[in-house]
């Protein structure tokens, strides 16, 4: 599957964006996506993941103000970020597992290009 990553821009603290993940090739649904983060100088970290079943899971740091989302129709993930805050600055990269996929990027084997996300203080 082929994946490309959208929506990214320059956000005041507290403002919100939405993250598009758009995805071809088949058995979309059939897929874990999930969305990591890279802060400059810093190695890439989990932020939330959804698998086939529609369960969903997060990093603590994002838990109650980040949703993750799927339209099967659509074939897109979605990243709903609100309260945004300065360290939530970093380049966002979605990605597809075939198999359960936790919080470990090994666990993804198909990457798309990262969309920057800047939060202003």
């Amino acid at each position: 599957v082929q994946l490309q990553a959208s929506g990214g821009g320059l956000v005041q603290t507290g403002g919100s964006l939405r993250l598009s993940c758009a995805a071809s090739g088949r058995a979309f649904s059939a897929y874990t996506l999930g969305w990591f983060r890279q802060a400059p100088g810093k190695e890439r970290e989990f932020v939330a993941a959804i698998r086939r079943s529609g369960s969903t899971d997060y990093a603590d740091s994002v838990k109650g103000r980040f949703t993750i989302s799927r339209d099967s129709a659509k074939n897109t993930a979605y990243l709903q970020m609100n309260s945004l805050k300065p360290e939530d600055t970093a380049i966002y990269y979605c990605a597809a597992s075939a198999g359960y996929g936790g919080s470990n990027p090994r666990d993804f084997g198909s990457w798309g290009q990262g969309t920057l996300v800047t939060v202003s203080s």
